[in-house]
C-alpha cells in the first residue's frame, strides 16, 4: 500500500464507511430474496442469491480490516470510530457519528435477517430428513 496522509487515511475510513451503507443495503435486499426463496423451496435461486451475496460480504471485510488498520495507524492500538472522530472538525465529526451509527444499525438488521435465514432453512432440513428418514423417536420410551 502506498502511503498516505493523515487527510487521506481519515478520507478513506470515511469514504469506506459511506461504501458500507450502500453494500448493507444491497445485502439486506439479497437476504429477503434469500428468504422469499427459501420459503419457496427454490434452491437454484438460493445458490444464486449466494453467489451474488458472497462478494459483497467479502468487499465489506476487506474494508473493516482496512478500517481497522487505519484508525489503529491514526490514533493508537486500542483506538475506537469515536477516537477518529474526536479528532474531526464539527461538521464532519457528526456526519460521520451518524453514519457510523446508522452502519452498525444496518449491520445488526443484516445479521439478523441472516439468522432468521439460517433458521428457516435448517427447519427446512430437519423436516426435510424427519420426512425421506423418519423419526427415530416417534416410538422411543419417555
Amino acid at each position: 500500500m502506498t502511503r498516505m496522509t493523515r487527510e487521506q487515511a481519515v478520507g478513506r475510513v470515511l469514504d469506506d464507511i459511506h461504501a458500507d451503507l450502500g453494500a448493507c443495503a444491497t445485502i439486506r435486499d439479497l437476504l429477503e430474496r434469500q428468504f422469499s426463496a427459501a420459503l419457496r423451496h427454490r434452491g437454484a435461486e438460493l445458490s444464486a442469491l449466494s453467489e451474488l451475496l458472497m462478494p459483497q460480504l467479502d468487499a465489506m471485510e476487506a474494508r473493516r480490516q482496512q478500517r481497522v488498520q487505519l484508525v489503529r495507524a491514526l490514533c493508537g492500538e486500542q483506538a475506537t470510530m469515536d477516537d477518529l472522530f474526536g479528532g474531526l472538525d464539527e461538521r464532519r465529526r457528526k456526519l460521520a457519528r451518524a453514519n457510523w451509527e446508522h452502519l452498525e444499525q444496518l449491520v445488526a438488521d443484516c445479521k439478523q435477517a441472516t439468522i432468521r435465514n439460517q433458521y428457516l432453512m435448517a427447519e427446512q432440513h430437519s423436516t426435510m430428513q424427519r420426512v425421506l428418514h423418519g423419526d427415530d423417536q416417534t416410538y422411543a420410551p419417555a
